[in-house]
């Protein structure tokens, strides 16, 4: 069956970007909207008992459903912390404990002969009744693991009840694949396991879960330049390019990730621009509350240069189809484009045609790995050298939100809703 022919449900936030986006290129297309559903209702209504079925009794037998990034809409971020919180039931759920980042490496740390000031290590956490008065604060991270299980039921949860509504439902991406590219830990396992080049994963006997045991693993290793990464962040959110002087054992953190203490307690923001710690003691604060919460620590790789300005490229894949490409290029050892970094297309920049082809053929690899999802926006790099090398640095599945570029005359949105109408079913 084609999925042209079907209902699209977008199952996303009604005023964000991303739902617009899709409309307008549906209209520019001539295909009928999309018939939205807001996280926010959805979540709403399990909160007083009821289900997916209720919502979307005008829906085709047999829709396409596409769930789109959940951010940038405060009830929705205090609905998933409600669905993550520990005293909420989910035993009705799949969601299993080696879904979310263990206590045990946790246990360890706070045992170990810390500073008085870190003897109350923990995540930070929220009762189910608690999230649902939790008043905004712009830019604060609020308990990302709380947040991230809450997520993964949200999914478990709409794809169960979904496919008890139409059995023969399809979902543009598998909400069971969404939640593992999500993971970044999970995601590169994966994607090492389907041979798809990754950076190197710092080796651990157990889950790091402190600076201490962060440090001694880098030690045993060598490793002393990594990125340490929010396990569940997007948009460079909780991202670390830490390095240590292996003779004197002096620090840098380079992150996006503010800290602000109030009341006794350090709280962590988004900035929108990067900030660089020296400070051991400010070092620790920050990679204890990450690891603590759930990091992937990976090292960080020598990425190639234009201009002096090091660059990745984030491809855009669907149906099988490379598509859209945007390098960033960025002085520091971050790219991500919303701080302020420079965006340019390959054609622009005057790609080597065989560099891009390394970096479309990665990036087409790494979606053979997720059979059951059509789209997705795949973060890809280049070593530097005579010789480059591609890694496979993210995988995002609502990577197609990518500006002032065109593929065959056509937007990332129009292009992808071009494919519908022409592509099969690719899903395993």
């Amino acid at each position: 069956m084609m999925l042209h022919e079907k209902e699209l449900l977008l199952i996303s936030n009604p005023d964000n970007r991303r739902t617009a986006g899709i409309q307008e290129a549906r209209r520019q297309m001539g295909m009928k909207p999309a018939t939205v559903l807001s996280y926010e209702n959805l979540l709403r209504t399990w909160r007083r008992g009821g289900g997916l079925a209720e919502l979307v009794e005008f829906i085709s037998p047999s829709p396409l459903i596409r769930l789109d990034a959940p951010g940038e809409d405060w009830e929705v971020e205090r609905g998933l912390l409600h669905l993550g919180a520990t005293d909420y039931d989910v035993s009705d759920s799949k969601v299993l404990s080696d879904q979310v980042p263990s206590f045990k490496g946790l246990k360890a740390c706070v045992e170990t002969d810390l500073p008085s000031s870190l003897q109350k290590l923990k995540r930070e956490s929220f009762s189910a009744e608690a999230t649902l008065t939790l008043e905004q604060q712009w830019g604060r991270i609020y308990a990302p693991a709380q947040w991230f299980r809450g997520w993964k039921v949200c999914l478990d949860r709409i794809a169960r009840e979904a496919r008890e509504v139409w059995p023969d439902v399809q979902f543009w991406n598998d909400p069971d694949e969404i939640g593992m590219m999500f993971d970044k830990r999970e995601c590169q396992l994966h994607l090492m396991r389907h041979g798809i080049t990754v950076p190197p994963i710092l080796p651990s006997s157990e889950p790091i879960q402190c600076w201490e045991q962060l440090r001694a693993a880098m030690d045993a290793s060598r490793m002393h330049r990594a990125f340490v990464k929010l396990a569940c962040g997007s948009a460079a959110s909780g991202v670390v390019a830490y390095q240590v002087n292996p003779r004197t054992g002096a620090e840098i953190a380079v992150t996006t990730v503010g800290m602000e203490t109030s009341q006794g307690q350090t709280l962590f923001y988004n900035e929108g621009k990067l900030q660089k710690y020296t400070h051991s003691e400010e070092i620790r604060t920050l990679l204890d509350w990450l690891c603590a919460e759930g990091a992937q620590i990976e090292r960080w790789m020598p990425k190639a240069t234009l201009n002096q300005r090091a660059y990745d490229i984030r491809q855009l894949v669907a149906a099988g189809q490379a598509g859209h490409a945007v390098m960033r290029l960025s002085r520091t050892p971050i790219t991500n484009l919303h701080l302020r970094n420079e965006r340019m297309l390959p054609a622009e920049a005057g790609l080597n045609e065989s560099h891009l082809a390394m970096i479309q053929k990665a990036a087409l690899d790494t979606m053979l790995a997720f059979p059951n999802s059509w789209s997705a926006g795949i973060d890809v790099m280049l070593t530097s050298g005579m010789e480059p090398r591609a890694y496979v640095l993210d995988v995002n599945p609502f990577g197609d939100l990518l500006y002032r570029v065109r593929h065959q005359e056509l937007t990332p949105y129009e292009w992808e809703m071009e494919l519908l109408r022409k592509e099969p079913v690719r899903h395993a």
